[in-house]
């Protein structure tokens, strides 16, 4: 359904799966590099287990931190004008990266915000937070008509409702960048963290393909005919990246500031807490799994970790033992015994609220979500459904 691999692997190191799906994925390619999927060695240690590994061990951080350090004196303003753009939602992430360079490097950041869906109340608390640490910043929220249907069409036809805000928040700072004529741009980690081609580690580049618009599929729709379900060529222009000529003429450099600095997140928690009071899940942990800290801006999170859960087998908690057992934070076994508890947990608190928004009823959600249950990974007994292959399922 997915592309995924049929036969489903865990990696022996961390409690992630083959079922993984990169965050850039050509289904139609058979080239290696091109898989749609998570990548494991011969010894079946995933990718971003092996980075991390060489993350702790081997790379030069002093080295990359005097590449940085060169990059942002060549861009630095002598004139306190706007010379580096952050995007973020205020998370512990983008606190990180924008206090960190303006506060220990001298630069002089425009922070930028896409808005989530729904804000929660310690969303929009640490957007604040984070602005009165210091910050100018842009919040843009886009047409509300527009943006819960894209999120409709892309529930119902892609089991991601996700989907359209991902769009707007990967695509605004590159149009922030060349509207302020700011010609450098920083992400904070780079997805390879996380699964993506183990390579992607060595380059500060953020590639930026230009993707012929005819192409281009919102919410399962193609853009020719997403008038049919009211929504225009017009109103997708806040979604939209840049052409190559207006990137160009700004000389747009987009990088991550990862690649720089060793990007651990735990330790972006602890710094976001100090420099600029971020607040943690005010209710505990937070629905699907054991953290309370990661994605809690918006109250749709809970419904796209839980659409991986049907679609890949793997729900936010075993994203976020995956990633603090490559950390060294806990152990693989710790991690097992927190995916068994709290993985594929149903965020019920906003739910009533997140139909509403996605205009659909009850019965049309749980109707989608078991239509896009892959079935090598899901089987019903006794109407009630099942994973055949989790984590703590295998054998020693």
């Amino acid at each position: 359904m997915f592309g995924l691999p049929l036969e489903v692997k865990f990696c022996r190191r961390c409690v992630i799966s083959n079922q993984r799906p990169s965050s850039v994925v050509e289904h139609k390619s058979k080239s290696e590099d091109k898989k749609p999927t998570i990548h494991f060695d011969k010894d079946g240690i995933c990718d971003a287990c092996r980075w991390a590994e060489m993350k702790h061990k081997t790379v030069n951080w002093k080295g990359r931190e005097k590449e940085l350090i060169k990059l942002l004196d060549r861009h630095r303003s002598k004139k306190g004008a706007y010379d580096v753009l952050v995007p973020g939602s205020g998370g512990k992430d983008s606190i990180f990266a924008a206090n960190v360079l303006k506060y220990k490097y001298g630069m002089h950041p425009l922070t930028v915000t896409w808005a989530p869906h729904i804000y929660t109340e310690v969303g929009w608390r640490n957007h604040q937070h984070w602005i009165h640490s210091g910050f100018d910043n842009y919040l843009f929220f886009p047409n509300g008509k527009v943006h819960r249907q894209l999120t409709h069409l892309a529930f119902l036809n892609l089991c991601h409702p996700f989907q359209p805000f991902i769009f707007g928040q990967k695509n605004l700072a590159a149009r922030m960048a060349v509207k302020f004529n700011i010609p450098l741009v920083f992400y904070g980690e780079n997805e390879a963290e996380y699964g993506n081609k183990l390579k992607a580690n060595f380059s500060p580049f953020r590639d930026w393909p230009q993707i012929n618009e005819d192409k281009l599929y919102f919410g399962g729709v193609g853009i020719k005919d997403l008038p049919k379900h009211g929504v225009t060529r017009a109103d997708l222009e806040p979604y939209m990246f840049p052409k190559e000529s207006e990137l160009k003429k700004v000389g747009v450099e987009i990088r991550y500031l990862g690649y720089y600095l060793k990007w651990i997140p735990q330790e972006m928690y602890y710094y976001a807490v100090e420099h600029a009071g971020f607040e943690a899940n005010p209710y505990g942990r937070t629905e699907g799994t054991y953290s309370k800290y990661n994605s809690l801006d918006d109250r749709i999170d809970g419904f796209h970790y839980y659409t991986t859960y049907i679609k890949f087998g793997l729900g936010r908690t075993s994203y976020d033992a995956a990633q603090e057992i490559r950390s060294g934070h806990m152990t693989r076994e710790e991690g097992v015994a927190l995916v068994k508890r709290y993985d594929g947990e149903f965020p019920q608190r906003w739910f009533k609220e997140i139909l509403d928004y996605m205009m659909i009823s009850q019965d049309q959600f749980w109707q989608t979500i078991n239509k896009f249950r892959p079935p090598h990974l899901w089987e019903e007994k006794n109407h009630n459904w099942q994973l055949k292959h989790a984590v703590w399922m295998e054998k020693a």
